[in-house]
């Protein structure tokens, strides 16, 4: 039985172009990029090459490039970076209910030294309201940070729109755009933003690296401590065979943008029409006009998401139900309860399909097949 992966909003596989790159790499350039005599200037030279290549993905400046273990890591640094670095001009920090934990359990924690956080709700789409975000803008506001495309229901937030909103306001604009990178393209300077979190592992490099865009003059302290690496705001030796991974999966991403999100779109609608072929109640979690194309979260009536995992994962399906679990049990999504409420059916009831590179539409068919065929013996 052939395994059919539908869960690259959780993580993609390595492009076997970024493998081949990373293991030349591994295996020529072992030097401390950091080291003044020649063999690090070798592994400084290839460091630098990789920056442009992700400095230009986002229209950015090589020195705005802070490379990180992650976008958990670049979420951290840009948060608690900017409260620690602003906490004299103020300590109100504004973000929404849907974010990813690395931002709101920052967050959460920075509440418990003293900030003030407001946490913006969102419609049954998943979208914030501008009108919300401009009344809750005070003076001492040092920090907006709000997420570019929800990792678990797609919908896409008006990043853009923000940005001009903020624009005559002095707290420092952050988004997460780990979700967004590498499906969506981006220029920092249209969207307006201030900090922006990418992820390598999201678009087929490796995991463990990520980088934060700080736009120059954006005032943020480190958080790790030690050497002098990355312009004295990261420390850490760099880990020069996996940038290179994370710079070549990014060229392949920029190469491939319109062919992708025509594939994924593609996708999409033709899971969605074997469902309506075969009559299942179903609805979309999420915006269908603002949304990430390889995001899918489907509600179906009379499902139970446990069960529904299980006899995917029987049938060679990975999918996700975008929650946390935990002892055998399913911890209600945040961002479905912030969108339906706490006692909404599609807490129980939702799946998140993910699409990404290997997938052909012989597999979306296969596993639109093999979830009709779950859903009508599981609902009675």
């Amino acid at each position: 039985m052939k395994e059919i992966y539908l869960d690259h909003a959780a993580t993609s596989p390595m492009h076997p172009a970024v493998i081949e790159k990373m293991t030349e790499v591994m295996g020529d350039v072992f030097g401390n990029p950091s080291s003044i005599h020649s063999i690090g200037r070798y592994a400084r030279k290839y460091l630098d090459e990789a920056r442009s290549v992700l400095a230009k993905a986002i229209g950015a400046k090589e020195h705005e490039i802070i490379l990180t273990s992650g976008g958990s890591e670049a979420d951290n640094l840009a948060i608690t970076g900017t409260a620690y670095a602003r906490r004299n001009e103020g300590r109100h920090i504004i973000t929404t209910q849907i974010e990813h934990h690395a931002v709101l359990h920052t967050c959460q924690r920075l509440e418990k030294e003293g900030f003030e956080v407001t946490y913006l709700p969102v419609n049954d789409k998943g979208m914030i309201s501008l009108e919300d975000l401009k009344n809750a803008l005070r003076d001492d506001t040092i920090l907006v940070t709000i997420m570019y495309g929800n990792n678990e229901v797609g919908t896409i937030q008006p990043i853009k729109e923000i940005g001009t909103l903020l624009k005559e306001h002095p707290a420092s604009f952050h988004t997460d755009a780990v979700q967004a990178f590498g499906i969506q393209k981006i220029n920092v300077d249209e969207l307006q933003v201030d900090l922006l979190s990418v992820s390598s592992h999201k678009l087929n490099g490796p995991k463990g690296l990520g980088f934060l865009y700080q736009r120059d003059h954006t005032k943020i302290l480190p958080i790790i401590h030690g050497g002098e690496q990355e312009r004295k705001r990261r420390a850490g030796t760099e880990n020069v065979p996996a940038v290179v991974g994370f710079a070549e999966a990014t060229k392949i991403a920029q190469e491939s943008f319109e062919e992708k999100q025509e594939q994924f779109i593609l996708f999409r609608k033709t899971f969605l029409n074997a469902l309506d072929q075969a009559e299942i109640t179903y609805h979309i979690n999420g915006d269908e006009v603002h949304y990430l194309p390889h995001v899918l979260n489907i509600s179906f009536k009379g499902m139970e998401v446990e069960s529904f995992l299980v006899n995917l994962d029987i049938a060679g399906i990975a999918a996700s139900s975008g929650s946390a679990c935990t002892a055998g049990s399913i911890d209600p999504s945040h961002v479905l309860v912030a969108m339906y409420g706490k006692d909404a059916d599609e807490l129980r009831n939702s799946i998140r399909f993910s699409f990404g590179y290997g997938l052909t539409l012989e597999d979306i068919l296969t596993a639109a097949d093999q979830t009709i065929e779950i859903v009508k013996r599981l609902v009675k």
